[in-house]
């Protein structure tokens, strides 16, 4: 089985940027689609980001315009560029196929805050 590991959380200010990173055990974005997605305190885990085994990208409108999500094949690593933070902006964050599956990592904490 697949295994997800996501990294590069942490506290920024409102305005601030950071980049998430997927790493995968296996050569799996040729195969599925991809999906990052979060869960704040209190609410339902959500869907921010979406890439194609063609490389085409979707975002929650949320999202849009501030967030970019890609990958690198060569590196079984996924990416997830977001700038502009909000303070709604702050959950965990999780990378996934697209549709998700039972088998979720633990996940990278990302708190906007100043």
């Amino acid at each position: 089985q697949v295994q997800l590991v996501e990294s590069g959380g942490g506290l920024v200010q409102p305005g601030g940027s950071l980049r998430l990173s997927c790493a995968a055990s296996g050569n799996i974005f040729k195969i599925y689609a991809m999906g990052w997605y979060r869960q704040a305190p209190g609410k339902q885990r959500e869907l921010v980001a979406t890439i194609t085994t063609g490389g085409s990208t979707v975002y929650a409108d949320s999202v849009k315009g501030r967030f970019t999500i890609s990958r690198d094949n060569a590196k079984n690593t996924m990416y997830l560029q977001m700038n502009s933070l909000k303070p709604e902006d702050t959950a965990v964050y999780y990378c996934n196929t697209m549709p998700a599956n039972s088998s979720w990592g633990q996940g990278t904490q990302v708190t906007v805050s100043s």
